[in-house]
């Protein structure tokens, strides 16, 4: 055997056992308590019959393709992590003060974000929180994807004993297994959509705590409260396998209010069925960023917020899912300011700071364009 065909041989025997090694890693890293767990049991086979589940996967209602046409995921990620863009990230740490959520009166309607899709609700004496993150990353390797300087001050100390958490899907922007879990006994119940509960179950949230609810299916919580589950245009997953849990939005209905708790959707006309379906709601919580034209089925690009909550007749709109991490190719402001460019017929949009208490009600108070500080 010649020099170089050793050389070969041992060149491939390297290469082979490299990738059985990475192989190997990734197989062990993934069986992490953080990566939850797939349905199985009774909840595998109520998932079985919903008409929304097929070909083994949760499908969306129309056609939705994980990005546009003509787009490919190589290319997308190389541009994720090789294009320069201009203020991904803020210059300089942000600075917000928080709303101490264990002393608020019980009569106070208020809504408080905590940044990117993270909020608190106190609305007709019951205290809500939806889709907390406070780990400071939405990565399993938590020294990527990490919370801009100042943003994250919340903490699962801050959170008062509440009687509903949310959690619209199970993507890891969204549910956070160290946030959960640390405020698992402040939780009176969750409301979540079909499939998720078995990750909270493997988290030890007891099964009789947690609501799933399939599109379209109701609850009613009691003394005038009733959550409804309601179609998004998206998809779900932790893992490799996609999917197996559904993606949903709510409209929380209250003694004197309904409020759409939109999670991440891209536009579509379930807007409009929505809005038909509950008559005027009286505020719609709507995603405002991580968008790009690659992903325009699964998130909405800037301007589609607006006529969104025009589907829905909606009387005002707050914007989350922004300024807190880095997750598009677009800069940490421009959600916002786009926002405010396209809202040309003056609709109510109140874009607050983080851990700013809000007065959603109040259709008087002015919200400064707080962003343009840090440009």
């Amino acid at each position: 055997m010649t020099n170089y065909m050793k050389f070969l041989k041992k060149m491939i025997i390297t290469f082979t056992i490299l990738i059985a090694a990475i192989a190997i890693g990734t197989y062990l890293f993934m069986q992490g308590k953080e990566f939850g767990e797939l349905p199985s049991g009774k909840r595998l086979e109520r998932i079985l019959k919903s008409p929304h589940y097929k070909n083994g996967k949760f499908q969306n209602l129309n056609p939705t393709p994980q990005l546009a046409e003509g787009t490919s995921m190589t290319q997308v990620l190389f541009n994720f992590f090789f294009s320069k863009v201009e203020n991904a990230v803020p210059k300089k740490k942000l600075h917000f003060t928080k709303t101490d959520l264990k002393n608020l009166k019980p009569n106070e309607n208020i809504y408080v974000w905590m940044g990117h899709s993270s909020y608190f609700l106190q609305i007709d004496g019951k205290k809500i929180l939806v889709d907390p993150v406070f780990s400071g990353s939405v990565s399993p390797l938590k020294i990527t994807n990490k919370a801009f300087g100042g943003t994250d001050i919340y903490t699962a100390n801050d959170i008062p004993e509440l009687d509903y958490l949310v959690i619209t899907h199970d993507h890891w922007d969204h549910l956070d297994y160290e946030t959960v879990t640390k405020i698992r006994s402040k939780v009176k119940q969750v409301i979540t959509g079909l499939g998720t509960g078995a990750h909270l179950e493997s988290w030890d949230y007891e099964p009789s705590k947690i609501i799933e609810l399939d599109w379209f299916e109701s609850s009613d919580l009691g003394n005038g409260f009733k959550i409804n589950a309601e179609p998004a245009r998206h998809f779900s997953g932790r893992g490799f396998k996609r999917d197996q849990a559904i993606w949903a939005s709510f409209v929380l209905e209250t003694p004197n209010s309904k409020i759409y708790i939109g999670g991440d959707s891209g536009y579509d006309n379930h807007f409009k069925k929505i809005g038909e379906k509950y008559g005027k709601l009286d505020l719609a919580i709507l995603e405002t960023g991580q968008y790009n034209a690659a992903w325009k089925y699964i998130h909405m690009l800037p301007g589609e917020q607006l006529q969104a909550m025009k589907d829905l007749n909606a009387q005002r709109m707050i914007a989350v899912h922004n300024s807190k991490f880095k997750l598009a190719l677009h800069s940490w402001y421009e959600p916002m300011g786009k926002l405010h460019e396209l809202n040309t017929e003056k609709l109510r949009v109140i874009t607050p700071k983080i851990g700013e208490k809000v007065f959603w009600q109040d259709d008087e108070k002015i919200y400064p364009k707080w962003w343009e500080e840090y440009k």
